[in-house]
C-alpha cells in the first residue's frame, strides 16, 4: 500500500501537464488531464480499499471486506485520519461476531480518530454500549447509550438504542421468586 502523498504528488504533476498542454494550444488535452487528477484528490479524500470494503459490507459479504481491509498493510501512512477512523470502524463490526475484546478496541480507536458522519459515530458508540453492558460496566454503558442517542439526529438507530435500554432495565431489575424458598435447605427446614 502506498503512502496516501503519493496520490497528492501524482495529481500535482497531471495539473502541472495540464497547464502545459492549455499553454501548447491543446485545450481538449488539459481538460481531460485535469479530470484525470480529480480521480487522484477523491482517492486521497475516500481511500479505494476503503470503499470498495463498505461496497462488500453492504452485500453481507464479510470475508470480501475483509480481504479489501487486509490491502492496507500499514493504516497509519496510507490513510487520513477519518480514514483510519473508518478502517477501525469496519474491523469493529467484522470482529463484533467473534471477539468482543478486539471489537472493543476498534471501537475506541474509531472514535479516537473520528467519523465525519454523526450517525456512524452513533452506531460506533451503540456498540461501544452494548459492549460495556455485557462485560458490566453499566454506567459506561449509559453514558455511551446517552451519546448514541444524542449523534442519532435522523434517528436511524432508535429501534437499536430502544432495545439496548429496554435490555439494561430487564438487566437492573433483580429476579425475585415471591413465596418460594431461595435454597433447597430453606425448602427442608419449611418441611419439617
Amino acid at each position: 500500500m502506498y503512502n496516501k502523498n503519493i496520490k497528492i504528488v501524482i495529481a500535482v504533476l497531471i495539473n502541472a501537464y495540464a497547464v502545459y498542454q492549455f499553454t501548447e494550444g491543446y485545450i481538449g488535452n488539459g481538460i481531460m488531464l485535469i479530470l484525470l487528477s480529480l480521480i487522484f484528490i477523491f482517492l486521497y479524500l475516500k481511500n479505494e480499499f476503503i470503499l470498495l470494503a463498505f461496497l462488500k459490507l453492504r452485500k453481507q459479504d464479510f470475508d470480501g471486506a475483509k480481504k479489501w481491509l487486509d490491502k492496507i498493510k500499514n493504516p497509519k501512512t496510507a490513510l487520513t485520519t477519518k480514514q483510519q477512523g473508518y478502517y477501525n470502524f469496519l474491523n469493529g463490526i467484522m470482529v463484533s461476531q467473534t471477539d468482543m475484546n478486539a471489537a472493543e478496541k476498534y471501537f475506541k480507536n474509531a472514535v479516537n480518530f473520528g467519523l465525519s458522519m454523526d450517525h456512524d459515530m452513533a452506531m460506533a458508540k451503540l456498540n461501544l454500549a452494548g459492549i460495556a453492558f455485557t462485560k458490566r460496566r453499566k454506567q459506561e454503558a449509559q453514558k455511551l447509550l446517552s451519546e448514541a442517542q444524542a449523534l442519532d439526529k435522523r434517528n436511524m438507530l432508535g429501534d437499536q438504542i430502544k432495545m439496548m435500554k429496554q435490555q439494561m432495565k430487564r438487566a437492573s431489575v433483580p429476579n425475585q421468586h415471591y413465596g418460594q424458598p431461595t435454597s433447597a435447605r430453606q425448602g427442608r427446614r419449611s418441611r419439617r
